[in-house]
């Protein structure tokens, strides 16, 4: 398999001088949980820096954590969770799943909910999370999508068969889990073209597959191993996924990600954190264009 060429990044998209709010992008983000609070807030603030608006649904508890740091989050809107569907459409691309749970207790459930309410009124948080997630992709199969975190913990591959631009962002244990096959690169490939979906398999060295590409990342170093660096992560994809193609999102993002580490790496070694991540990867951005 072959390096990310960085090149490609010269084909990312760059915001028109006449261009207005609205043309450079727009994310919908479903995530967060009352045990998670900060998974969400980092996919947000990345997200954020690099589309023109990030429609944000959490808990209320999140809700109003985003709304008390206005001054850090301009370019978005906080909703609540029961108008969701009023935005699916509006939005370029939907992250779900940072920050949300996950439950064992899945199997043998057949029935699809009837409405986002009727989602959130599962016993807990875990089945919410799966009845939710499967619900929007069922009902929105033609949307961009962004799949991490506790809503990737819960598909079951058969929910892909219908989404027309999917990209999934499992590290290890949930590639194995999702799919019930080790991580390899084979594997990841092999799995990218059966079920045509962008697979960004996170790792010491990332792995990007799609139906007719695919490409290693490697890079970064250990203070990347802190929680909240796949969060950050996977808000840069959808950021980017928004007005590029999945695979160049997938890549680019990773890539990008890696060297922010590595950037902070020189400045401060491993003494760094997810909100430092995403401080470092507008600076490194601006060095890479």
């Amino acid at each position: 398999m072959i390096e990310f060429d960085p090149e490609l990044l010269k084909d990312l998209h760059k915001p028109l001088p006449g261009s207005h709010k609205g043309q450079n992008g727009k994310v919908l983000l479903i995530g967060g949980s009352h045990l998670f609070h900060a998974a969400s807030l980092w996919s947000l603030q990345i997200a954020s820096k690099l589309v023109d608006m990030v429609f944000y649904a959490s808990i209320p508890e999140n809700n109003q954590i985003v709304q008390q740091a206005k001054e850090e989050f301009r370019n978005g809107m906080v909703i609540e969770r029961k108008d969701i569907e009023d935005y699916i459409e509006e939005a370029d691309v939907i992250l779900i799943g940072p920050g949300m749970v996950r439950t064992e207790n899945t199997r043998g459930i057949e029935y699809t909910v009837g409405s986002v309410q009727e989602a959130f009124e599962a016993e807990h948080e875990g089945m919410q999370t799966y009845h939710l997630t499967k619900y929007l992709l069922n009902k929105y199969p033609h949307k961009k999508w962004v799949i991490d975190g506790g809503a990737l913990q819960m598909i079951e591959v058969k929910w892909l068969s219908d989404l027309k631009d999917v990209i999934l962002t499992p590290h290890l244990q949930e590639f194995q889990r999702v799919f019930d096959l080790p991580p390899s690169e084979e594997n990841v490939v092999r799995m990218a073209v059966e079920h045509r979906c962008v697979i960004l398999r996170k790792g010491q060295e990332d792995i990007v597959a799609s139906l007719e590409a695919s490409a290693v990342i490697s890079g970064g170093n250990a203070g990347m191993t802190k929680g909240g660096t796949g969060d950050v992560l996977a808000g840069l994809v959808a950021g980017l996924f928004a007005k590029n193609d999945a695979f160049l999102a997938a890549s680019a993002g990773s890539y990008i990600n890696k060297k922010a580490g590595e950037y902070l790496f020189e400045k401060q070694g491993y003494v760094y954190n997810s909100s430092d991540l995403v401080d470092a990867i507008p600076i490194v951005m601006k060095e890479m264009r």
